[in-house]
Order: C-alpha cells, then sequence, then structure tokens
C-alpha cells in the first residue's frame, strides 16, 4: 500500500510548487499518517469523507491535500465573500452561491460544475462533528443531477489512515444507494471521538 499516492493526471491540480507540496507531505507522513489506496482518475466528481468527529479532521484533510496537490473545491454562503475571508476563500477554493436561489441550490451547483473541464467537489455528509442524527443528502443529489461519480474518503484514527474507498455511481434511489455506500465504509474507518460518531455510521464501525 502506497504512504501516500500520487495524483493522477486528470484530477484538478493546484498546481502548487513541487517544494510546497514536499513540505505539507512531510508534516502529513512526519504525524504517522498515511494514505492508502488507488486515487481515481476522474476530471470531476464529488469527494467525500467521514467519520466527522473533531475539528482535527480538518488539519489532516488539509495536510493531505496541499501534500497532494489536489484542488478541492467548496460551496459557501456567497455572502461570506462580503467579509474580509474573501481572499481566504478563494484561495482554498470556495465558490459562492446564493442558498435560496429561484433555479434551487443543487441545479445552481450542478450547473457550475457543468460549466468546468474538471471540478472535484468536497463534502463532508454528516454535516457537523458531534453524533448528527442522520447523512445529509446534499452531496448524492448534486452528484446525481450532476451526473458524476461520488469519491469516498475515510479516516481511521486507530491506524492513522486517511483511505480510498472509490467510486460510487448514484442510481437516483438515495436510501438503496447510501445504505451501500455506507456499507463500503464498514471496517474502513474509524473515529477520533467515539461518542460524537454520527448515528447512521455506528452500525457500521467494526471495534476490535
Amino acid at each position: 500500500m502506497n504512504k501516500f499516492p500520487k495524483l493522477p493526471p486528470l484530477v484538478p491540480h493546484r498546481n502548487s510548487s513541487i517544494y510546497t507540496q514536499s513540505f505539507f507531505k512531510r508534516i502529513f507522513l512526519a504525524q504517522g499518517w498515511e494514505m492508502h489506496g488507488e486515487f481515481p482518475n476522474l476530471p470531476k466528481a464529488v469527494a467525500i469523507i467521514s467519520p466527522h468527529t473533531s475539528n482535527i479532521d480538518a488539519w489532516h484533510g488539509f495536510l493531505a491535500l496541499l501534500g497532494l496537490d489536489i484542488k478541492i473545491t467548496i460551496f459557501g454562503k456567497h455572502t461570506l465573500f462580503k467579509t474580509p475571508l474573501k481572499p481566504i476563500l478563494q484561495w482554498i477554493g470556495v465558490i459562492p452561491v446564493v442558498r435560496n436561489s429561484q433555479q434551487g441550490h443543487t441545479q445552481q451547483i450542478a450547473d457550475i460544475i457543468a460549466s468546468k473541464d474538471d471540478i472535484w467537489v468536497g463534502m463532508a455528509p454528516e454535516g457537523t462533528r458531534k453524533e448528527a442524527e442522520k447523512i445529509r443528502s446534499g452531496f448524492y443529489h448534486i452528484a446525481h443531477v450532476a451526473q458524476i461519480p461520488i469519491v469516498m474518503f475515510a479516516f481511521d484514527y486507530k491506524n492513522k489512515v486517511i483511505r480510498i474507498l472509490g467510486t460510487f455511481e448514484t442510481t437516483g434511489d438515495y436510501e438503496k444507494d447510501l445504505n451501500n455506500i455506507l456499507k463500503t465504509y464498514e471496517g474502513n474507518f474509524s473515529p477520533k471521538h467515539e461518542k460524537w460518531l454520527a448515528k447512521p455510521l455506528q452500525k457500521h464501525w467494526k471495534k476490535d
């Protein structure tokens, strides 16, 4: 297994310098973390990562993203771009959307995806780090309307690994597809904080 995979050519790159990539990769690996799995060579995808039970998740994910040099797009409220955070949001790769637009939030994002040659949209299905009652369906509907695959990643804190779990093609049957997605996570993740694990993931967590 790779300790840290190389980003395939079709995946959108940030085009950072090799020195910047190496710097963040070294920090990621120096903390004892690795990445396992085959990175799919896709120009467009919705990338999800679970479980989300700690603020430190963002730190490990941030180091991995910059070490890989992958460009992940995040959609945020357009009002945030009217604040001093605008330059930071643009650097990270946040695209503004109007939540209550007439065309609908999902369709608005799907239209943006369609206008790009390559784009990976990053989303956290739980929506919160504190024992989410359910998995939010936004990531699924965006992938389905945009007709792009979902790429699944998992945090495994016990083994200090970010796992690449492969791709999933939506069928339009959300409940059935979500069940199959959660089954893919089974045995491949472990949370930072057990008590904050999302309820739908709890039955798929295989403890030793």
